[in-house]
């Protein structure tokens, strides 16, 4: 890939079908269930992608036996019966938020040393309320360099179990790594949520992924979890598309007043961002939910004022969407996107104004007022969302160039390629 690619504006409304790569929250979840499982797990429709395969390297060097037929989308593990082989490990995670806080709990099972670290960005992210937590259930893991972030030390004798707080603010990867290793702890463990849980859709679905393998955790009202002990059990895996992908053709949709339908979705989906496809009925678009797929219709946008705190990963996407809506656009209660690969607030308001757009940053949001748009170089700040959501943008307006766009390949290698067979009408 190029590294930068100019989007070229379509001359007519999308009309289209596609079916975007399976979901990288389900495949990393449902990793690590099937690594601690007893027996044998296939994963199909599996995601492949950077995020993917560093969790799959990191679950290797911990002694996993996967394979990973990428050409399949499939992924057969080798669960490890809650008994991690590996006694010692160097695990990096590149900028992959899951897979680094999704196996630091894990390796809290195991028994020995466990090194954990990431990219320059990731070394800015936080990590430091999972590990109090982990502490808390008798875990010795800190911060190799006493800043909240990685890289990781865990020196591990089991998961003790008991009680723990955690603090739900910033992330609810923290969470759901530790709900995904609990049922190995050698006690139940309950678990309480201090303050305001982020994102909370994703801790549905690490809840069902768990059910799904056998163990049903308690948290009806996410405040208050309890974890029995138990073992996973190796099962066939149907992985869904990604819905936080999928976002960015329902959007295409309103952006060129056309029409596109993702396949493989529907209302009940294990994945919450499917209520993207609300924020843009809001604005005006029609949205029709079937069994086989969300097919969303564009027509003239309206500004909308959302809290988006369920769906943080599609802020960038409605940002798009909201420069071609009438009248002003502000996004609420995602102050923790400041956290993510990049500051998804503050970078983001400064690539909409490049475009011509009069943005307020907030604190925990944006007001996006839409004026005459025109063409820029945008940059994406290694930040896959960044690069495929601006890139939108550019179905309508000439001389959107995006740099870096291999960045896509933390969660879409082939997003480019898609949204060109989009744009053009091919099968």
């Amino acid at each position: 890939m190029m590294d930068v690619i100019e989007i070229q504006p379509v001359s007519r409304p999308l009309d289209a079908t596609i079916r975007p790569p399976g979901s990288k929250s389900l495949t990393n979840r449902a990793l690590i269930a099937a690594a601690l499982a007893d027996g044998l797990s296939e994963l199909r429709g599996a995601l492949d992608s950077e995020d993917t395969r560093v969790m799959i390297d990191g679950l290797r060097r911990l002694g996993i036996a996967i394979i990973h037929d990428a050409a399949q989308q499939t992924i057969r593990v080798s669960g490890c019966s809650g008994r991690l082989p590996a006694t010692s490990a160097d695990l990096f995670a590149a900028n992959s938020g899951t897979t680094i806080r999704f196996l630091t709990a894990l390796v809290a099972v195991g028994r020995g040393t466990y090194r954990l670290d990431g990219s320059a960005r990731m070394r800015e992210r936080p990590i430091e309320d999972l590990l109090s937590a982990l502490r808390q259930l008798g875990v010795d893991a800190r911060s190799a360099n006493d800043s909240g972030c990685p890289p990781v030390i865990v020196h591990a004798a089991g998961l003790g179990g008991g009680k723990a707080k955690m603090r739900g603010d910033i992330s609810s990867q923290f969470l759901s790594g530790l709900l995904l290793a609990a049922p190995y702890a050698e006690a139940a463990v309950d678990l309480e949520i201090e303050g305001t849980l982020v994102s909370q859709p994703y801790i549905r679905m690490t809840l069902a992924v768990m059910r799904s393998f056998g163990i049903d955790a308690s948290g009806d009202d996410l405040s208050q979890f309890h974890i029995p002990l138990g073992r996973y059990r190796g099962r066939i895996c149907e992985i869904e598309p990604d819905a936080s992908a999928a976002s960015y053709f329902f959007a295409a949709a309103a952006i060129t007043g056309g029409r596109v339908t993702v396949l493989g979705l529907s209302r009940d989906s294990l994945q919450g961002d499917v209520a993207f496809c609300d924020c843009l009925a809001e604005m005006g678009c029609g949205v029709e939910f079937r069994s086989e797929g969300i097919t969303t219709v564009g027509s003239r946008l309206r500004g909308i004022d959302v809290d988006m705190n369920t769906i943080s990963d599609t802020v960038q996407t409605l940002a798009a969407v909201a420069l071609f809506a009438e009248g002003p656009t502000t996004i609420r209660n995602v102050a923790h996107i400041r956290h993510k690969e990049t500051d998804r607030i503050g970078n983001l308001a400064v690539e909409l104004r490049k475009l011509g757009a009069e943005v307020e940053e907030r604190s925990d949001g944006l007001r996006i007022v839409p004026r005459p748009l025109r063409g820029a170089e945008i940059s994406t700040y290694n930040d896959h969302r960044m690069a495929m959501s601006l890139a939108l943008a550019g179905l309508r307006v000439p001389g959107i160039i995006i740099q870096d766009p291999r960045c896509t390949e933390k969660t879409y290698p082939n997003f480019f390629r898609d949204l060109t067979t989009l744009a053009v009408g091919k099968p």
